[in-house]
């Protein structure tokens, strides 16, 4: 994950302890945004919490496996700490994310973790929670108290989150694909990226922007590029890339870069469907979780590398931060991420994933 050193990793690891210092630790290969003081984005704050805490977990698509797995951790990491914790499913509905935030304060849940499905639900989530005076924290994707932009937001609006640096996720994915450009020898005259992610998604476009610097920074040549707006699951990233070879017939090679292992899985399916072999095709996932399967069975369609990001790891930090925030009054650091690594075929199971 990001590796840049700076003064905010001194801060992130004073604020955290037990298992969050540990991880942060492990993470010194990523870099926060520098933090401000305190908690941020203004979110309810219910103070400590004696006897047993009781959190909420609700996360967007929570059948996709990344999320799957960071539900696994938070469960884990709950049953050792003594928490009850609740996870919740929110698919991608907004709707449903406000009721069950509401449902969350009414079962008498002290701290709520989440995932938000879009960003523009945000400042409404963090108002029911500071309402409630229950403590909110971040996971995965950025929430401001103040708008429904994060990128726009003031930082001191920005609520605590755990997760990793979508810059610097990005960056990992474009110095690859560069890589294995130069080592395909192609032409950028009939080659054309594919920059597939759900483009609402503040996290999102930051994984997206910084691959797009990256592969120039590695030296990858000028080559046209294709932005794909996508839901984010493999099949709404499919049917866009069979779309999109169907409108450039002369193309011969194809990068796909995206948000996550859906869009860029469901990008290489499509891309096989319309006709192009594995040998012409540059895929490098953002997760893992989907081009294991791939590597596993043997297949050789163009996933050439993803970047493992271990959710269960979010979601241990996740749950550990807000027992530390609401038995000892620790307080949340602004951003804290768990750390990633770059896998291929030959080297995930090395890597000490699982494949389910």
């Amino acid at each position: 994950m990001s590796t840049q050193s700076n003064p905010a990793r001194s801060r992130r690891t004073a604020a955290l302890t037990g298992v969050l210092a540990l991880a942060l630790t492990v993470a010194a290969c990523s870099s926060g945004k520098p933090s401000g003081e305190g908690d941020g984005g203004g979110a309810g704050d219910g103070g400590t919490v004696s006897g047993q805490i009781s959190i909420a977990y609700l996360q967007k698509q929570g059948d996709q496996e990344y999320f799957v797995s960071e539900a696994a951790g938070a469960k884990k990491k709950a049953e050792e700490l003594g928490v009850k914790l609740t996870v919740v499913n929110l698919g991608n509905d907004a709707s449903k994310t406000i009721t069950e935030v509401k449902s969350a304060i009414a079962q008498k849940n002290k701290g709520i973790i989440i995932v938000v499905p879009e960003s523009a639900v945000g400042p409404q989530v963090v108002a029911e929670a500071k309402k409630a005076g229950v403590t909110l924290l971040t996971s995965d994707d950025q929430v401001c108290a103040s708008g429904p932009k994060p990128a726009d937001c003031d930082k001191a609006d920005l609520v605590a989150r755990v997760g990793f640096s979508g810059t610097q996720m990005g960056t990992e994915i474009g110095k690859r694909a560069a890589a294995e450009f130069a080592k395909a020898r192609w032409s950028a005259a009939d080659t054309r990226i594919i920059y597939a992610w759900k483009q609402d998604t503040t996290v999102c476009t930051d994984r997206i922007n910084g691959a797009k610097a990256a592969w120039k920074q590695a030296g990858g040549p000028e080559v046209q590029a294709v932005e794909l707006g996508t839901d984010n699951t493999p099949a709404g990233s499919q049917s866009k890339v069979e779309a999109t070879v169907t409108a450039n017939q002369g193309v011969k090679h194809w990068v796909v870069m995206g948000c996550n292992d859906e869009n860029v899985s469901g990008g290489v399916k499509g891309l096989n469907n319309a006709g192009v072999k594995g040998a012409d095709i540059i895929g490098v996932g953002l997760g893992a979780y989907l081009a294991c399967k791939d590597w596993q069975a043997g297949a050789d369609n163009g996933m050439r590398a993803a970047l493992y990001i271990p959710g269960d790891e979010v979601g241990k930090l996740a749950v550990q931060a807000m027992y530390d925030k609401l038995k000892n009054g620790t307080p949340f650091t602004p951003e804290s991420f768990a750390p990633t690594k770059m896998v291929d075929a030959g080297s995930w199971k090395a890597a000490g994933f699982g494949c389910k």
